[in-house]
């Protein structure tokens, strides 16, 4: 897995892990080849590095909870004629270890130093705790 970074990026209007998935799989029509993207305004400008193992590592409701593979990059055209980048995910979300992150405009680039770690294997099929909670707990220390 060499040298990759990450993103982190806010799931606006997202209740929980199961919502933004229900998003992605059912309701989205951000779909190519049987693969969800997100469309942000900005392409990054370390595809290589992102390409190379990176994750988005998804902020909800204050914490960031899980992280989804980026496997491409596409450009996308809106009807408004505007370049835009389609982030191709995984559609495995690994949920890794609850985290407080203020809100912020846009993705950031996340070092994978820096990034929380992923749940334990056999932790990845529990019931997640509430959004709330996880913060509280995050904030506290207790993850």
């Amino acid at each position: 897995m060499g040298n990759h970074v990450n993103l982190v990026k806010l799931s606006v209007g997202t209740e929980s892990i199961e919502t933004m998935l229900d998003w992605q799989r059912h309701r989205s029509q951000q779909v190519a080849g049987g693969q969800y993207y997100h469309v942000t305004r900005m392409f990054p400008k370390r595809e290589t590095e992102l390409l190379n193992g990176g994750s988005i590592y998804w902020v909800i409701k204050g914490v960031i909870l899980c992280r989804q593979e980026i496997l491409g990059l596409r450009e996308v055209i809106g009807q408004d004629q505007v370049r835009r980048c389609g982030l191709v995910l995984d559609a495995d979300v690994i949920r890794v270890a609850a985290t407080p992150k203020k809100a912020f405009q846009g993705w950031r680039y996340l070092s994978p130093a820096d990034a929380p770690p992923d749940l334990a294997a056999g932790r990845q099929s529990e019931e997640p705790l509430p959004p709330a909670l996880s913060k509280a707990l995050a904030d506290i220390g207790v993850r």
